[in-house]
């Protein structure tokens, strides 16, 4: 396999700069530091309320707004994505808004709607009312009003400037109101892209405190010369990092920061391949079909005694679990799954097209050792392997529903995937090994 030559073949540019990521890391960890250290510093001004480390969920949920601020602020005024013409708007020619009334009325009727459906789905699925979610429901709940109102000034604001205000939400209004022609693809297509965000917003709100308390509770005393305890507390670090960052990446699609979701994926086998990796559908948690942790040990407990192997295995799963989170941050303000919001071609993601997904699979084999089981029985070592490939599978099964969903997308997404194939070795080398095992006439459903 000769070497590529990226001077005659360089990459495609990327819809997102690294720059956005790294401000919203950078206001990340002011408010990390800020939480830790939040008794001296209510000590130091002498002020109101508690003098003691803030580790709550509320605490965690303002570290969205610390991570999201710069990135806002990064995107507007050093890239001004706000005038890229993908937007679909035009600043420069208002119109006046008695002309778009009556469309954005219209389209807060579709709006309104979508979030009832939502909001009757949270109502209805048991799992929401239990455990972590009811932090997720509190805050949803709160702020279901604030969003009712602000959305009225937003909509009446945007579709002033919109070269075409007739969106989704107008399509879905129009289809419920019956005075106007609609088109059924567009409220397919508005109702998948909700369907997105309804679902991972409330998951994300769930998970938010757990990581950004061990995070801001964690006691960095002594820990260096430990390599079980460091790589934890470094990864608990970076999984705080790709929670909080993903979480902007889903509150904020908005077509001002030309973060929109531009479309969702339409195929059910996306979906479905989605699904399988999180509460309540995860095939992965005890007495589901894809529990891989059967009668399993911890890393550390395997190779205890063996120091030179403890701090491989420490490096190891820290350098890939700081390429699953380099892998969010890449993303700026448009992480989110199953969704299409911009070409990404810069970061862990000039070497492969999928790093997240690689490196997340790679850290549960090395975690989990799934062959090495404390029952000593060979059935059980073969069942966890088996399981873990599985899980694996899913994710390559996974990341091919993706592809195709963008290469329907976008010809610059084209562009890149074949770059990829060209020049990326390890997307070179299994695009190659893909092939070979992809059984002929395999083809993808849509969901509709």
């Amino acid at each position: 396999m000769s070497a590529p030559n990226l001077a005659a073949d360089p990459r495609p540019q990327s819809d997102v700069s690294a720059g956005v990521g790294l401000a919203g890391l950078a206001g990340l960890a002011f408010w990390l530091l800020v939480c830790r250290d939040w008794g001296a510093i209510a000590d130091a001004f002498a002020l109101p309320g508690p003098h003691h480390i803030m580790d709550g969920p509320y605490a965690a949920l303002a570290a969205v707004v610390f991570s999201g601020t710069p990135m806002v602020l990064w995107s507007v005024f050093v890239e001004k994505v706000h005038r890229r013409a993908s937007t679909g708007i035009d600043w420069d020619n208002p119109r006046p808004r008695s002309q778009v009334i009556e469309v954005s009325i219209t389209k807060l009727a579709g709006l309104w709607a979508t979030w009832a459906l939502i909001a009757a789905f949270y109502a209805l699925a048991r799992w929401y009312w239990d455990g972590s979610y009811l932090f997720a429901m509190d805050v949803l709940s709160a702020a279901a009003p604030l969003l009712f109102v602000a959305s009225i000034p937003y909509v009446l604001w945007l579709d002033r400037v919109l070269v075409e205000p007739r969106d989704g939400a107008w399509h879905m209004g129009a289809m419920l109101i019956g005075r106007e022609a609609w088109d059924a693809d567009e409220v397919k297509r508005h109702l998948r892209l909700w369907a997105v965000k309804g679902f991972w917003i409330a998951f994300m709100v769930s998970i938010l405190p757990f990581g950004f308390e061990a995070v801001v509770r964690r006691d960095w005393t002594g820990i260096a010369s430990n390599p079980v305890v460091l790589s934890s507390a470094l990864i608990d670090v970076m999984f705080t990092v790709d929670v909080q960052i993903a979480m902007v990446g889903y509150l904020l699609t908005m077509k001002p920061l030309d973060a929109q979701i531009r479309s969702a994926n339409p195929f059910l086998a996306g979906w479905l391949a989605a699904l399988m990796c999180y509460p309540p559908f995860q095939l992965m948690e005890p007495g589901r079909p894809l529990f891989y942790q059967q009668a399993t040990q911890q890393w550390f407990v395997w190779l205890d005694g063996h120091s030179a192997l403890l701090w491989i295995w420490a490096i190891a799963m820290t350098v890939l679990t700081a390429i699953y989170a380099w892998a969010t941050v890449a993303f700026g303000l448009r992480f989110s799954n199953l969704t299409y919001r911009g070409v990404l071609t810069n970061g862990p993601y000039a070497w492969t097209r999928h790093p997240a997904y690689l490196s997340k699979n790679l850290f549960w084999w090395l975690e989990t050792l799934p062959f090495l089981v404390t029952t000593h029985l060979l059935s059980d070592a073969i069942r966890n392997t088996v399981a873990l490939a599985l899980v694996s599978a899913t994710y390559y099964w996974r990341a091919k529903t993706e592809e195709a969903h963008l290469l329907s997308e976008d010809a610059r997404y084209r562009e890149y995937h074949a770059w990829m194939t060209r020049n990326a070795p390890l997307t070179r080398w299994m695009h190659k090994a893909g092939r070979a095992l992809r059984p002929r006439g395999m083809q993808v459903q849509p969901a509709e």
